[in-house]
């Protein structure tokens, strides 16, 4: 075989080659993009902010549950008594701070001009008394120890005097600002105890975060439980998406809010729509677990798709394929 020949015949085969990589290229780059991915949903633990002993609980694993939904309920009788009694002394503070404030009554001050008149009266005779002894002392009519005798009394009931009349002062003036500044603080400090209480109170119900389905249900009525420990666990159905991955040669045809059919193994022909709600701002390489024909060493992005139309066929973890169309409705 002549070289000629054979160089004619290197350069058809390279041609075809070309020609056939080409026309993959054309048609790969004209067929609509199709992803592979699985479903994704949230699921939160659920349990009482507060300690004691589990009462009932409602629900069990595979109901559906809605929104503010009581799912169950603590023995409350200890969280009852204390807010009872936070409540209790919350009245009290505040009655303490409104006498405080209202000062002593006219009843109170009229006492204390009686108590001040009566120990002016017995002051003015002690001291009458002490003068007329004092008198018969100088003329050597008593004894001194009877002059002493007649002075203290003068001076116990002047004592006396003084007391009555910075009692009737305090009555007068009523409350020290410092005694109701005080006061004011117990009120505050009773209130906040008393809130305290009553969340406390409120968390022995345990309420649904949002619709979804019990999936496991973790204790039983009767068991005492610490506090936040888990008792249900959720799996909401609000938002649905699907966690699916694109190469790099394709992340041209996606962009956010680029809409989509989504297909199931178990549906083929029924299709649910969503749109894509976030791609990855970073390469990684695929996944074992994701299914797609790609070499599982390229480089792909993460995508997240938000089901717009979800329903109880689709599950967590179900493999599903993205069909990006241009007639997607």
């Amino acid at each position: 075989m002549s070289k000629n020949r054979i160089k004619t015949i290197a350069i058809v085969i390279i041609f075809c080659i070309t020609a056939y990589y080409g026309y993959q290229s054309q048609q790969q780059q004209e067929k609509p993009l199709t992803l592979y991915g699985n479903v994704d949903t949230r699921s939160v633990n659920v349990g009482f902010r507060v300690s004691g002993r589990l009462a009932s609980l409602n629900v069990d694993e595979g109901d559906i549950v809605k929104e503010g939904q009581i799912l169950g309920q603590l023995d409350s009788g200890s969280y009852l008594d204390a807010l009872t009694l936070t409540r209790a002394n919350v009245a009290s503070a505040k009655a303490r701070l409104s006498l405080l404030e209202a000062g002593y009554r006219d009843e109170e001050i009229g006492q204390g001009h009686s108590e001040v008149a009566q120990r002016l009266a017995a002051y003015n005779y002690a001291n009458s008394v002490l003068q007329r002894q004092l008198k018969l002392w100088k003329l050597k009519a008593i004894p001194e120890n009877q002059l002493e005798e007649a002075r203290s009394i003068r001076d116990q009931a002047l004592a006396a005097l003084q007391v009555a009349k910075e009692q009737l002062t305090i009555f007068q003036k009523g409350s020290r600002p410092q005694q109701i500044e005080e006061a004011k603080a117990n009120v505050l400090y009773y209130q906040a105890t008393e809130s305290q209480a009553l969340r406390d109170f409120l968390d022995t119900t345990l309420y649904a975060p949002s619709i979804g389905v019990v999936l496991t249900r973790a204790v039983e009525p009767g068991t005492i439980l610490n506090a936040n420990r888990t008792v249900f666990t959720l799996s909401l159905t609000e938002p649905v998406w699907i966690r699916a991955y694109v190469s790099e040669a394709s992340l041209g045809k996606v962009a956010p809010g680029t809409k989509m059919k989504i297909s199931t193994d178990s549906r083929p022909h029924n299709y649910y729509h969503g749109k894509v709600g976030f791609i990855s701002s970073t390469a990684e390489f695929t996944p074992k677990n994701v299914e797609t024909p790609d070499l599982r060493t390229d480089l792909i992005y993460r995508l997240r798709i938000v089901v717009t139309d979800p329903d109880s066929s689709l599950r967590q973890g179900m493999p599903v394929t993205l069909h990006f169309t241009d007639d997607v409705k």
